[in-house]
């Protein structure tokens, strides 16, 4: 009888093992929107330096080369990319959760996980009908149509949605499809919502549906530092916090760095790399429930594309690499140009001379004569271009070029290319996402093992 039992209960193990493997109770996906391998190896080496330590998402054991081209494009945009990575199939750019001859609805794993009984999160640090969010619940054929997105949003149910709200789109009455205000219907269809940081950190663990959503426009950029909003981290918290509550079936959770690509767009290193830093904070969320739930818990980062062109290198540079200059930075040249602006209304006689003090505060700069052999030291040659910048109201952007450039970074796009991505997991399950995958791929093996 002994030597029955033995055999029998190593085959139930090795059968548990494989259930666990093969479907995860808790299921992570982050994407970092315009985030490829330059932004997450600058971002890392900045961490690094600033004694933050190695990021989060380049430390997952499981790693791939991911393909991001779309059905009719090799420079894909983000609503083909979401559509890809959420629901398995590529679709034209501009297109959301729709074959790419718009015949028909695809299905995202978020409603594949809904369907079999999972709780499901949605959080992004832009907009929560943009793009990449709008991929998981969204069938629309055109990522514009904001209002629609805004109402398959209600109708998808899912569990919890945060971020920034409606685009502004959200009591479009002259839409074909008018139903209501957004926000009104969401209350009326039993979402709490939640307009504040205060009021997100407030919300009971047992809250059913919440509509978590800060302002009508993107949350505030990481280098801004604005303390009444809420983070990409503290969305995350709660959301981990709600779906896992009481709940024996799991959840689905996918968590876009949105504003990456907005920093890309801008070709804003300093910028760039502070999102993602705050997306990697939100992974360390998902790291340290997996931490407690080791055997039921996978997670999956990636990008939907890269922005920017972004490389570690610049011709002035040399071999020089000098990614802790960038720490001067402290918001972004919008933010510095809106600043200068109001000290000018405020003062009749505000001169070039005046704005060197803004300069030195906001970007390290240094115009004293014996601080020459310091590589924050503005040269005679950069500063004629600042003070041409300061003339035609482009100063924060002369400032940025700058102290990227003495930092060895540069950029060859405003715009997304074509290089692929990098996605690495952790988890039962994680050991399917290797190698060299199409985006596609990951949605299906996230179905699958939903």
């Amino acid at each position: 009888m002994k030597r029955l039992l033995l055999p029998l209960l190593c085959l139930a193990l090795c059968l548990l093992a494989q259930a666990d493997t093969a479907h995860p109770r808790y299921v992570f996906l982050f994407i970092g929107d315009g985030m490829s391998i330059p932004q997450r190896s600058i971002a890392e080496e900045f961490s690094k330096q600033v004694g933050r330590g190695p990021l989060a998402i380049n430390s997952l054991p499981m790693q791939a080369l991911t393909r991001t081209s779309s059905a009719n494009a090799i420079i894909t945009d983000s609503a083909a990319a979401a559509t890809a990575i959420a629901c398995g199939e590529k679709t034209g750019n501009g297109q959301l959760g729709l074959s790419a001859d718009l015949s028909r609805k695809l299905v995202s794993c978020a409603e594949v996980a809904r369907d079999n009984g999972r709780k499901i999160g949605i959080i992004t640090s832009v907009t929560i009908n943009h793009a990449t969010p709008a991929g998981f619940y969204a069938h629309q054929p055109s990522r514009g149509l904001l209002y629609r997105i805004g109402l398959d949003l209600i109708d998808s149910h899912f569990d919890f949605f945060g971020g920034g709200g409606f685009s502004g789109q959200h009591d479009k009455t002259d839409d074909e499809q008018y139903k209501g205000n957004l926000y009104d219907l969401a209350a009326n269809a039993g979402y709490t919502l939640a307009r504040s940081r205060e009021a997100l950190l407030a919300l009971p663990a047992d809250t059913p549906k919440t509509l978590a959503l800060y302002g009508e426009g993107a949350l505030p950029y990481a280098i801004d530092g604005d303390a009444n909003a809420p983070s990409l981290a503290d969305f995350t918290r709660k959301c981990v916090e709600i779906l896992s509550h009481d709940n024996p079936n799991g959840f689905f959770i996918m968590v876009e760095g949105g504003a990456i690509d907005y920093r890309g767009h801008a070709n804003d290193a300093a910028g760039n790399l502070r999102e993602v830093l705050a997306f990697d904070d939100a992974v360390k969320v998902a790291l340290d429930f997996a931490e407690a739930h080791p055997r039921e818990t996978l997670v999956v980062t990636t990008g939907d594309h890269e922005t920017g062109g972004m490389t570690m290198g610049f011709a002035n540079a040399g071999y020089g690499l000098n990614l802790l200059l960038l720490e001067n930075q402290k918001c972004t040249p919008e933010t510095f140009d809106a600043r200068l602006k109001k000290a000018k209304a405020e003062r009749a006689d505000f001169s070039f001379e005046d704005a060197k003090a803004l300069l030195a505060r906001d970007f390290g700069f240094l115009f004293q004569e014996e601080k020459k052999e310091d590589k924050m030291f503005i040269r005679p040659e950069e500063a004629k271009k600042l003070e041409e910048a300061y003339q035609n109201g482009s100063l924060g952007t002369a400032a940025k070029l700058i102290l990227q450039n003495k930092a060895g970074i540069g950029w060859s796009s405003g715009n997304h290319t074509a290089l692929p991505v990098l996605t690495t997991a952790k988890g039962p399950g994680a050991e399917r996402f290797g190698g060299f995958l199409e985006n596609t791929d990951i949605a299906k093996t996230l179905k699958d093992l939903l």
